[in-house]
């Protein structure tokens, strides 16, 4: 799946950030998160100022990683938006005057800006979601994104493999087929095992993101992708989607990703 140019990117940090923002300077300070129940409404607020900060930094010490950075929290809720506007417009600054391709510190196999951007539209467009969830009123995703985040959650934040592991594939394809995209995902199920630095063994059902391989899938999951890049990131239910085919490929593969990302 071709990934956004640069610039679709870009706006889209801005655009979401700029909805953040707007939410959570109208919902209760106090109102706690559904999707995250640990976090009030100003919690999720620090914490989106946080991660923007420290990829604002990182960028900047391209392409050395940050030093880390204790900075005071506020006091009032109406500093913290301060302290929002303030950070986020600086993190859509260094992205504009950054090349992609430029080497950046990351905690990924991909050390470049272009992947610190990528990553981060799809970022503040989960935490946009928890701040609406938690007002009560969900806005339209543009599906251009969704349909991006679905690849992005699946191959980077579930089927990404460690340097001490390795992924054996298995039986069993499964087809990620959104409604309003043109570029379906296909997943292998299969088994990720290793030793990790600390002496830990694992040998655990897993999957991969792979490209169409040119035969049928055993199964089908099917619905609008921003229906979907909300359910992978636990932030919608099944209601939307349709599975065809093989159910208990599917089932497979649920039980893989039904864990939250850290």
């Amino acid at each position: 799946m071709p990934r956004l140019e640069p610039a679709t990117y870009l706006e889209f940090i801005r655009t979401e950030s700029e909805r953040f923002r707007e939410v959570l300077g109208e919902v209760d300070p106090a109102a706690r998160v559904p999707t995250c129940p640990e976090w009030d409404a100003s919690d999720l607020l620090w914490h989106l100022t946080g991660v923007q900060r420290f990829w604002t930094r990182a960028v900047r010490a391209r392409p050395d990683k940050p030093e880390e950075l204790e900075v005071p929290r506020p006091s009032s809720h109406p500093e913290l938006l301060r302290s929002f506007d303030t950070v986020t417009g600086e993190f859509s600054e260094v992205l504009a005057g950054a090349g992609m391709a430029e080497p950046a510190w990351t905690w990924a196999a991909e050390q470049t800006v272009g992947f610190i951007q990528r990553r981060q539209a799809h970022e503040v467009l989960v935490h946009r979601l928890d701040a609406e969830l938690t007002l009560g009123a969900v806005s339209p995703v543009d599906p251009q994104l969704a349909a991006d985040g679905v690849e992005e959650v699946l191959d980077v934040m579930f089927g990404s493999v460690p340097e001490w592991g390795k992924f054996t594939p298995g039986e069993g394809l499964l087809r990620v087929d959104p409604d309003d995209a043109r570029w379906p995902v296909w997943i292998q199920l299969g088994t990720f095992s290793g030793t990790d630095p600390e002496g830990r063994s694992f040998r655990e059902p897993d999957i991969a993101v792979v490209d169409d391989p040119g035969v049928e899938p055993d199964g089908v999951l099917t619905g609008a992708a921003a229906a979907i890049d909300a359910w992978l990131w636990r932030r919608g239910d099944e209601s939307e989607l349709i599975v065809h085919g093989q159910r208990r490929i599917f089932d497979q593969f649920r039980s893989v990703i039904d864990h939250p990302i850290n």
